[in-house]
């Protein structure tokens, strides 16, 4: 049970900061937000998936990808096709020339619906493929890629070109994944309105418990011998090879994890927001998951919910007083931030908040040492004290 504790919560100090972040997220911000801002926290979170993945990729194994936001968006269009089906049954959509299929295939005069439609009418098989078909994808990705040694900087450029051509492929093929409006008018969960601020509010707090999931298994994974392989290959990746060990695989399975955390947080997003479409795919919100992660920390898994957090909270802030300058003061601040803090916020805390903690905190009270000389020596050999149980070694 200590191994556990130790390797999921990280000590004392890690389940005090989970405890933080999990009394932020399931008291403070429920009890002090309306239901339309607590719906905006919740889409942040949905970001925050995808910045624990990276701390994995990133931080600790030096694998920098630029194309994250494939596997969110993955993962939201697997949930969001469930969704539209279940919103297009033949009654919903008599009007259409061809009804029981969706309206943006009835626009593009599509008479059935596509093969690889058919498996998500079942919820079940939905819920397999989000984490399912990211990770497959990764695998793919990571095994062409890391099997040939391909370096860090190629691998962010193939990443980030990967992310255009899947999001200028969804575009292209209107008729099959809604084109650049993506898949809209979201209605139902199993006949669940989620439309309703009572839905988006229970969805915040699913999204809020699988965000504390994924933070502890990350945690534990990190903690256990895999983390301390994913280090040494960051710094010294040529003696880990010399000392026997697959490189690339163990560089796949991380990408494969951090593909599978971005696609929860797409179906969650899906889910809090009611669409998803492909500007969640392309080049520019993957770089911007990347900043959420540098913001907060690339070695931390809660500065990277905390990054996540503020870097959205202060896009909204600045959108909404000051619209017309409000892109170059987020400019500003992602170059303050590395400038002067180039660990992030989990830098900052480590560098000023955690010594005058330490320093504050009491130090255990030390007993003066016995003032009789060798009294443990005097004692006969034979006494009680002295015996063993049976099965130790005296």
């Amino acid at each position: 049970m200590h191994t556990l504790y130790r390797n999921l919560l990280g000590g004392r100090e890690g389940a005090i900061g989970i405890a933080i972040l999990a009394a932020l997220l399931f008291a403070v911000f429920p009890l002090l937000l309306d239901a339309f801002r607590l719906n905006l926290v919740g889409k942040y979170l949905t970001y925050a998936f995808v910045a624990l993945g990276l701390v994995m990729c990133w931080g600790y194994g030096g694998i920098l990808s630029l194309g994250q936001g494939i596997f969110f968006g993955l993962g939201g269009y697997c949930m969001a096709m469930f969704l539209k089906l279940e919103a297009s049954t033949p009654e919903a959509t008599k009007i259409q020339s061809t009804p029981g299929i969706p309206d943006f295939m009835d626009w593009n005069q599509l008479t059935a619906l596509p093969w690889f439609w058919e498996p998500f009418k079942s919820f079940a098989f939905t819920l397999v493929a989000i984490p399912l078909v990211p990770v497959l994808l990764a695998l793919l990705i990571g095994v062409a890629m890391f099997k040939r040694r391909v370096g860090e900087v190629y691998f962010a450029i193939v990443t980030q070109a990967i992310a255009l051509i899947l999001s200028v492929l969804i575009i292209g093929q209107q008729g099959l994944t809604g084109g650049v409006n993506g898949i809209t008018d979201l209605q139902t969960l199993l006949g669940w309105d989620i439309r309703t601020d009572s839905a988006r509010t229970t969805l915040y707090f699913v999204n809020a418990g699988l965000l504390i999931g994924c933070i502890l298994l990350a945690r534990g994974l990190l903690s256990s011998k895999l983390g301390k392989l994913l280090m040494a290959m960051r710094d010294k990746e040529e003696r880990v090879r010399f000392s026997g060990y697959d490189v690339a695989n163990f560089k796949t399975f991380t990408f494969c994890i951090a593909a599978a955390f971005s696609a929860i947080g797409g179906a969650m997003f899906t889910l809090q927001v009611g669409f998803m479409s492909p500007s969640f795919v392309g080049i520019v919100p993957s770089i911007e998951m990347v900043i959420y992660a540098a913001v907060g920390g690339r070695l931390s898994l809660l500065g990277a919910v905390y990054g996540t957090l503020v870097v959205n909270f202060a896009k909204s802030y600045f959108s909404e007083a000051f619209p017309q300058l409000w892109l170059f003061l987020m400019g500003g601040l992602f170059i303050a931030v590395v400038m002067l803090f180039p660990n992030g916020l989990a830098g900052v805390y480590e560098r000023y908040v955690r010594p005058r903690l330490v320093r504050r905190a009491p130090r255990p009270r030390v007993e003066p040492p016995s003032t009789r000389p060798h009294a443990e020596s005097t004692r006969p050999a034979n006494t009680a004290s002295n015996a063993t149980l049976p099965g130790e070694t005296a």
